[in-house]
């Protein structure tokens, strides 16, 4: 049914062919089965690879309507892995689409026509779903499934706008909210939205945050986006969404200056946080819940759906249940070719 030249490479595409190769990816991307739409679409992906392994060919298999996206690797054992674009934090999934487990057989029938029938590292995998069984089914006693590591994605519900999202959350949390906003507003505190439209306000925009990075626990402890590798990934990432409109960004300010700024991107009706800082000896002022307050009253204005937050992970992230109310279990996968 399926023949050799099944698997391509995208970065082989003309610049048309690419756009519609990446529109694709983005609306299969938002499928409702997916964990993390937002990290599983092509921005985040390619502002990855143009970072952390530009030299990798990103291979695909599609019919149209699914794709199966990963690529080629040898560690430094020797072995041959096929992995996700993004292979480090492994938020998004290579399985996109009701037929891309189909999708991810037939590139086995290509790799072994090759000679070669590497190591799968697959992220993104829901436990219990019907793609995941669907999966397990196919794939049986082809290989050997291993669980290589689990995380707990936390979610906000918008739907009802602002006052819905009010009424899932805590009392206590919404007299801490309104107390802070009052305390924050008495010293002057203000907010400006932003929404980049090209590389060069992405870029602006960036050297803004990363300004305030410095002076947060994060730049203090030099562990966070100020750090090359990390500063490098989101410049590209921001740039990237700015071509859709599709970053958006809130600077808290003070006397004129910006202490605090909350940033994520948007797929569809879905907003993904990807960083937030606010200056450390302000930290009496509440910027950062302020921040995610503001922020979510400008996605209920925008009429999205859902705001996710990311992994639920150690006790700095204990944070987001307060903010959220919905969790979704995400594994990865490693799977050897049995025998």
């Amino acid at each position: 049914m399926y023949h050799r030249s099944l698997l391509k490479n995208a970065l082989d595409l003309e610049p048309g062919s690419f756009k519609a190769f990446t529109a694709l990816w983005d609306h299969l991307a938002l499928d409702p089965a997916n964990a993390d739409p937002v990290c599983s679409a092509s921005s985040w992906n390619l502002a990855y690879h143009e970072v952390f392994h530009p030299g990798r060919p990103i291979l695909y298999a599609t019919d149209g309507e699914s794709l199966f996206l990963h690529c080629h690797h040898t560690d430094p054992d020797g072995q041959l892995w096929a992995t996700p674009v993004e292979d480090s934090w492994l938020f998004g999934t290579p399985l996109l689409g009701g037929r891309s487990v189909v999708l991810m057989l037939a590139a086995k029938m290509d790799w072994e026509n090759s000679g070669i029938n590497p190591h799968v590292l697959l992220s993104g995998i829901v436990p219990g779903s019907n793609k995941t069984r669907f999966l397990l089914a196919i794939l049986a006693g082809q290989y050997d499934f291993y669980r290589y590591g689990q995380s707990v994605q936390a979610s906000a519900s918008l739907s009802g706008g602002l006052d819905g999202w009010f009424s899932r959350r805590s009392a206590n949390h919404r007299a801490k909210l309104r107390k802070a906003a009052r305390k924050a507003a008495q010293a002057g505190m203000t907010f400006e939205r932003c929404r980049p439209e090209n590389p060069e306000e992405a870029s602006a925009l960036y050297a803004r945050m990363l300004a305030v990075e410095e002076r947060s626990w994060k730049g203090i402890r030099q562990c966070g986006m100020t750090m090359p590798e990390s500063s490098k990934f989101y410049g590209a990432l921001i740039r990237r969404q700015a071509a859709t409109q599709a970053a958006l960004v809130i600077f808290a300010q003070l006397d004129g200056r910006d202490v605090g700024f909350i940033y994520g991107g948007i797929c569809g009706g879905i907003y993904r946080g990807q960083q937030f800082s606010f200056d450390d000896s302000l930290r009496h002022l509440s910027p950062g819940n302020l921040l995610q307050l503001e922020k979510v009253c400008w996605l209920c204005e925008l009429g999205l759906e859902r705001y996710d937050m990311g992994p639920v992970t150690g006790p700095r992230m204990e944070y987001k249940k307060h903010w959220t109310e919905e969790f979704r279990e995400m594994e990865t996968w490693v799977m050897r070719p049995a025998g």
